[in-house]
């Protein structure tokens, strides 16, 4: 009586949840397949919350023995068929094979999966939920959904029919569908499978870590050799493709145990869903009091930023630049679907490698995917196989996957190799990677190439004051030019923003880095300045995680600033032998700093001012890359003076207003519509 009441429930909700309409029409379109089938597969939606309120008992086996529950339906929906002579292929119950797919699981901690506790529970074939990041996936491969099998005597009853059907469950490995020892229960002979009538669907093999594992290419690992474990995921059918590399998914399956070279904890997919971000809360109140009085200025809340950011590592008033750069390039990072044209990539030439190094470290702590690539694994995707035995190429991430939506940190250029280097510039360019799959070398019948999207900003930087390159150094021939010969001409070109750090310069007295290393070596958790103390690295981490998120638009007047500046700039930096230094990239790179300038002072429109802090970056870059130009920017342009107090703050923004009459004289003078422009352009 008690099963007899669960399926009046389950043929209830099936017609008030418009799932019977369905039903009946995938079952149309299986009577009109003129393809053999040994089973007929139907996808039920179910909603947990609606099922209990009609039956708990029913709500109950969904949640807690889904596959007795998926029974109840199979007897239901056979029980339509052959009442409304749906299908005419179908003979027994067995041959419908029902998948509940369910909207959601309760919110309660007994049906997720912590991926950090162990054990994980693979023995009582419920469903749970678990979170977590795709780090590996492989290629699509096939499956066996059904097989119909006979018995090999001819005169045994049993030789005839659908009376021995095979169908996949959770958990199951394919010999465990299709095998040749199974035995006829009625004369024991052996069975052999009807290969016309089996139903083959897709199967994908996904790896994912729980965010928490992030953790360690965070810096948190201190150097040490660290391990993660991460858990597989099957995806079957529809399923297949729905998750992307590098993005943080929820995911409804049964666990279940499947057995390799070693004993492993799997997961049989359900349903998924694509992890939302948290809205930003807001910024702190000190940050707030500071932008209301900086409020009559368009420069003086991110130059302020930029004084006292990162005050653990380095005394407020030193390496400004390259802290705003950190601080643009950071708020560049998103957690929606970010556009590969907000992407800021930076370049730091240095000979204090040790500082900048621990600055970079530091900043990429502030955003969730700030990855530092580990030298011992590879920053593109890696290609290996499938431990399962499934055929199928398993694709690594790589730390630049993993770091989708953020920043990530590769280091000393010096440590990569050049084929590493061509790969990366090729990125940063393309803002795409490709891998390329050997049918050969993988038993394939043929080669395949799959494309991933690079979608983070790249950070690294270049010791200059190596032996290597002392020795190397060759005379500059163009006022401003750095020698930049020993890294590759393309590759410098590939990166947005080139910025030289050079400690011993007047921009970065030594004398205030000594005392803070000193007093940081004596007391390493002490805050050294009142900066620290009023606005903190959680402080900081909610400005950024507020500013990210903020959808800015150009004003018309910063459109046409842009634009004058890099036709202008082109102009200039054209000659008859190399042609244009300037890239169609500058375009974009103009529009991600001038973003970033206007996000960073928490506004929703981008400004002229915004462009000119955006072009005073770039020009600067263009300046150590390839000499001056009539349009002359200093190296300290973007800060002139050492930040005390308002004075300096106001004579910073009167300096800043000259550099923008210039650079609105040098657009008037060598951009669109001038006479020295030629008409082609």
């Amino acid at each position: 009586m008690s099963n007899l009441k669960m399926k009046e429930a389950a043929l209830i909700y099936l017609d008030r949840s418009r799932g019977l309409q369905k039903f009946i029409d995938d079952c149309k379109y299986y009577n009109a397949s003129k393809q053999s089938y040994a089973v007929f597969r139907f996808n039920i939606l179910i909603n947990p919350s609606d099922i209990v309120e009609l039956d708990a008992e029913l709500g109950n086996h969904i949640l807690h023995q889904p596959l007795k529950a998926a029974q109840v339906f199979q007897s239901v929906c056979f029980i339509a068929v052959k009442t409304l002579s749906l299908i005419g292929q179908l003979q027994t119950e067995t041959q419908i094979n029902i998948v509940l797919k369910l909207t959601h699981l309760p919110p309660l901690p007994s049906y997720s999966l912590d991926l950090c506790k162990f054990p994980l529970d693979y023995t009582s074939q419920r469903f749970y939920m678990v979170q977590g990041i795709v780090i590996a996936m492989t290629t699509v491969t096939k499956y066996t959904q059904g097989a119909r099998f006979l018995c090999s005597d001819e005169a045994c009853p049993l030789s005839k029919g659908f009376q021995y059907v095979r169908v996949h469950v959770p958990g199951a490995t394919e010999s465990a569908t299709v095998r040749s020892d199974f035995l006829c229960n009625l004369c024991s002979s052996s069975l052999q499978e009807d290969r016309k009538f089996r139903v083959l669907g897709d199967k994908q093999i996904v790896e994912i870590i729980t965010t928490k594992a992030l953790h360690a290419f965070q810096g948190y690992s201190n150097n040490q050799p660290f391990r993660f474990q991460p858990l597989t995921i099957f995806l079957r059918d529809e399923s297949v493709n729905k998750m992307n590399m590098g993005n943080e998914y929820k995911i409804i399956g049964i666990p279940t145990c499947v057995k390799t070279s070693q004993t492993a904890v799997c997961i049989e997919a359900n349903s998924i869903s694509f992890c939302n971000p948290k809205v930003a809360s807001g910024i702190s109140d000190n940050f707030s009091h500071l932008l209301s009085l900086t409020s009559s200025s368009c420069w003086k809340f991110t130059a302020i930023l930029a004084n006292i950011f990162a005050s653990q590592i380095v005394p407020p008033g030193t390496y400004n630049l390259l802290k705003l750069c950190l601080l643009m390039s950071l708020v560049q990072t998103s957690d929606r679907k970010k556009e590969l044209e907000d992407c800021l990539d930076l370049l730091i030439i240095t000979s204090d490698t040790l500082l900048v190094d621990r600055l970079l470290n530091f900043s990429i702590n502030l955003v969730p995917r700030g990855i530092r690539h580990p030298i011992s694994t590879e920053i593109f995707p890696t290609l290996s196989r499938n431990k399962y035995g499934t055929g199928a190429v398993s694709i690594q991430a790589g730390s630049a996957l993993l770091a989708k939506g953020g920043i990530c940190f590769i280091g000393d250029l010096a440590s990569h190799k050049k084929d590493k280097l061509e790969q990366l510039q090729s990125a940063v360019e393309s803002r795409s990677i490709t891998v390329y799959i050997s049918g050969k070398k993988f038993g394939d019948d043929m080669d395949q190439q799959m494309t991933f999207p690079v979608q983070c900003s790249f950070w690294s930087f270049v010791d200059m004051d190596s032996s290597s390159r002392r020795n190397m150094q060759k005379t500059n021939t163009l006022i401003g030019q750095m020698d930049c010969s020993l890294i590759p001409a393309n590759l410098v070109e590939a990166f947005g923003l080139l910025i030289n750090c050079n400690e011993s310069s007047p921009c970065h007295p030594l004398f205030p880095i000594v005392q803070h290393t000193l007093k940081k070596a004596i007391d390493p958790k002490g805050l050294l300045y009142v900066a620290s103390k009023k606005f903190t690295t959680e402080d900081f981490r909610k400005l950024l995680d507020f500013a990210k998120n903020l959808n800015v638009e150009f004003s018309l007047e910063a459109e046409k600033m842009i634009h004058g500046y890099y036709l202008a700039s082109r102009r200039v930096r054209t000659d008859s032998i190399c042609g244009s230094k300037l890239s169609a990239s500058a375009i974009k790179y103009l529009i991600s700093l001038s973003e970033a300038h206007a996000r960073l002072n928490l506004r929703n429109k981008v400004l002229k001012e915004d462009v000119l802090i955006a072009v005073l970056l770039f020009e600067t870059s263009l300046t150590l890359k390839y000499g001056a130009t009539v349009f002359c920017v200093a190296p300290n342009a973007v800060f002139p003076f050492e930040l005390y107090d308002e004075e300096y703050l106001e004579q910073r923004d009167i300096y800043l207003t000259q550099c923008q009459q210039q650079l609105q004289q040098f657009i008037a003078t060598y951009g669109p519509g001038t006479v020295i422009f030629a008409s082609d352009e």
